[in-house]
């Protein structure tokens, strides 16, 4: 099995291997003896036997540099690990046992703490006298305790999470789980706290050193260096800036290598870096199996074709969007609904270009017609391709507008953000700008209300910004994910009445995707409906049609499951509303053939022995073998 660094790490491990080979091996080939003193050449140029020069007693500069930061170096790893280790091991014995273990541990790291670090290290290194292992030693009981507090904090969250519970139900060992579990998860902080220290350490070990308490004369470092050279500043400030230019390197390579160390052992943190070689691996395979876009026809913003996406795992590919087809018109609201999980949000998300890193297109096309004219398949862009697209062609509601606005920040600064994102106009232009948005989509006082920050508004008036903040690039495509799932009804209708106007009066030609599970909502705003279940499309067409006349079995049971779907709901039916039986299939056990034939009444054999096409009749197309225009399999049931 071949060894590879990721990529983030090759630059950092690079320069921190440099950094770190040259100051160990650099002495041994050196012939120069940092300890022997030439009083004539004092404070003399660099030359070709002594690079850096000589300092003040003659002492040839670089072999100084290279020693002492060998001294620095060992100083700093090996007050890092012992800190590192105890501290960690405190933590996850108080965090995971808790009781008397957190008592002991945590407050034995309160007492340490409780004491200013340099003095403290002042104090022992008076009390035992300088030397490298008294620096050893105090530094390590000077860091320890923040190794502990972060271990144990972060320790507190792990334990708590289902997994945990998971490995004790399973009967493994406390041990087993301490050290195999939670502490991978807690490796991040812990790896960024050890950049931290190291450079701590060496920082302290060279102003101990500089004091005169820290590594004993006339062994080198770089604290001596600088105290030796402070004299002679005016005369050869070589001399002082040469061992802090070696204490900067040190101290930035360690916490760059630490900081991608951080990035790889916690995935989590580190979604974003190499995003634009996920996004062009992405785009360059789309790119292949697609082929040239197409041209769209004038009157379609946006069509996505056979659309599937895929969650990669060692055993096979997991499909999430199989086969999804949609087309987005203009001046045209596009109702997609269905239950939760369904895959409504993934579908718009891949419109967007903001799939998580961890999903894949497995196959399809999202073809953009673009404000300029031309088309664009969206799944073989780049990133930054893409970040040009989004809020100029194409624009997004999100469900709960307080998570999606900063908190601290204030609404006008936002949309200030976003105007200027895609327009080369001033700042004062730009909040000229925001104020007429905020006014046309209702917010009363724009002018006083743009300097308000989210927490301040209502969440009517906060999804009206997020709509502001949609418009503000004049899109000709607006996706709407659930944008009234917060809020109460009298809002809801302001807000989709505020959708509908602004369709028509303000943005003329402007298509709009509906993302909801409200079929009320839904009849009143949208145009055409696209039904969804298990990650396919089941329905779709006309929305009075369908909410007529349903065709899928699945569309008929959404409209019996809601209340507003007949009006004699409760003279023909009493006060109970009808429920779909069973539970959404999951993507891993989604059952053969039709995916909705464990829930459906109207299953027949012939619904486990292959999946149903979407059926077209007319303007109308059904996934279902009972479907208008799919009679064959009715003919085979009749028959046997």
């Amino acid at each position: 099995m071949s060894l590879s660094l990721p990529k983030p790490m090759r630059l950092p491990s690079l320069i921190l291997l440099a950094l770190v080979m040259t100051l160990v091996f650099g002495p041994m080939i050196m012939s120069a003896d940092p300890i022997s003193i030439s009083v004539k050449d004092r404070m003399a140029l660099p030359s070709w036997s002594h690079w850096l020069g000589q300092d003040e007693f003659g002492r040839d500069r670089l072999a100084r540099v290279l020693y002492g930061g060998r001294v620095s170096l060992t100083v700093a790893f090996l007050a890092s690990v012992i800190a590192c280790v105890v501290g960690t091991l405190f933590g996850l014995i108080g965090a995971y046992f808790r009781g008397p273990f957190e008592f002991v541990t945590m407050r034995l790291s309160d007492v340490v703490l409780c004491f200013p670090p340099i003095l403290l290290a002042l104090l022992v290194v008076t009390l035992f006298g300088p030397g490298v292992t008294t620096l050893v030693a105090v530094l390590s009981v000077l860091y320890f305790p923040a190794f502990a507090r972060i271990a144990f904090s972060e320790a507190l969250r792990v334990a708590a999470l289902d997994f945990v519970e998971a490995a004790r139900a399973l009967g493994a060992a406390p041990r087993r789980i301490v050290l195999r579990t939670v502490l991978p998860n807690i490796l991040g902080p812990i790896s960024v706290q050890f950049s931290l220290t190291a450079a701590a350490s060496i920082t302290i070990e060279s102003g101990l050193s500089f004091l005169g308490l820290g590594v004993v004369p006339p062994a080198p470092s770089w604290g001596q260096m600088i105290r030796g050279a402070r004299a002679f500043m005016n005369q050869d400030p070589t001399g002082i800036l040469v061992p802090c230019a070696a204490l900067t390197l040190t101290i930035w390579s360690i916490n760059f290598f630490c900081d991608r160390l951080r990035d790889t052992l916690d995935p989590k943190h580190g979604e974003s870096a190499g995003k634009d070689e996920i996004a062009k691996a992405r785009a360059d395979a789309a790119a292949a199996a697609a082929g040239p876009a197409q041209i769209l026809d004038a009157d379609v913003v946006a069509q996505v074709k056979d659309l599937r996406l895929a969650l990669p795992r060692p055993e096979g590919p997991l499909a999430l969007i199989d086969g999804v087809t949609l087309t987005l018109r203009q001046n045209e609201c596009t109702a997609l609904v269905g239950e939760s999980g369904s895959g409504k949000s993934l579908t718009s998300l891949a419109l967007m270009g903001l799939l998580p890193s961890a999903i894949r297109p497995a196959g399809g096309r999202i073809l953009i017609h673009r404000k300029t004219g031309g088309t664009v398949d969206l799944a073989t862009l780049g990133e930054r391709e893409t970040e040009d697209l989004r809020g100029n062609d194409v624009a997004m509601i999100f469900q709960e507008p307080m998570t999606s606005l900063n908190p601290i920040h204030r609404i006008g600064a936002q949309m200030i953000e976003a105007i200027r994102a895609h327009k080369a106009i001033s700042a004062e232009e730009a909040r000229a700008r925001a104020v007429e948005l905020l006014d046309l989509v209702g917010i009363p006082e724009a002018g006083r209300r743009i300097d308000s920050y989210p927490h301040e508004l209502s969440g009517g008036m906060r999804q009206r910004v997020m709509i502001a903040m949609a418009l503000s690039g004049e899109p000709k495509l607006m996706i709407a994910d659930e944008p009234t799932t917060a809020l109460d009804v009298t809002i809801q209708a302001e807000i989709v009445e505020l959708l509908q106007r602004l369709r028509q009066e303000y943005a003329a030609g402007m298509s709009l995707l509906f993302i909801s599970h409200n079929l009320g909502i839904v009849a009143e705003i949208a145009d055409q409906i696209a039904v969804m279940y298990a990650g396919e499309v089941v329905e779709q067409g006309p929305a009075a049609e369908v909410l007529a006349t349903p065709h899928h079995p699945y569309t008929r049971a959404l409209l019996d499951s809601m209340p507003s779907a007949h009006e004699d709901l409760h003279s023909s039916r009493g006060d109970r509303l009808a429920a779909i039986a069973g539970t959404p299939a999951r993507p891993e056990a989604r059952p053969s053939g039709c995916a909705f034939r464990d829930r459906c009444p109207q299953a027949r054999p012939c619904c486990a022995e292959s999946r149903p096409e979407l059926y077209p009749t007319g303007t109308r197309a059904a996934r279902c073998f009972f479907a208008p225009g799919a009679d064959q399999p009715q003919e085979r049931e009749a028959g046997a």
